[in-house]
């Protein structure tokens, strides 16, 4: 699998605050936040559920996954997606940068992967 994720019951707009803030307490910014709902309403006329996805960087560790590895902005940030489903739930999942990562054949960059996802894991926890 390549992410895990968790389920709120609460409005989809406080939901993505909480996951912001959550993020902001293990070192991550959010540096874009596509609202894929409205993009696809614009280009398509289709509606769908709410949609975002959250890049998220801790600059720390892009830092010394770019030391390591000068192309790995390719698999950067880590995204987050938050999504409303159709039983009024919003899930929450968070990319598993194991999984991702281990695309690239780097001892550095395996460590990164799994401190990063240690963090993102508790932003997850903290959600539930």
């Amino acid at each position: 699998m390549y992410g895990f994720s968790t389920q709120l019951s609460k409005p989809f707009a406080d939901v993505v605050m909480l996951v912001t803030d959550a993020l902001k307490v293990e070192g991550f910014g959010v540096l874009s936040d596509i609202d894929v709902q409205a993009t696809l309403k614009a280009k398509l006329d289709v509606n769908r559920p709410a949609y975002r996805i959250l890049g998220a960087c801790n600059p720390p560790f892009a830092h010394r996954a770019l030391t390591a590895d000068p192309e790995i902005g390719l698999l950067l940030p880590c995204n987050v997606v938050v999504q409303e489903l159709e039983n009024g739930q919003v899930r929450v999942s968070f990319m598993d940068p194991q999984a991702v990562l281990q695309l690239v054949d780097n001892p550095e960059i395996t460590q990164i992967a799994n401190e990063v996802r240690a963090r993102l894991q508790r932003v997850c926890n903290a959600l539930s």
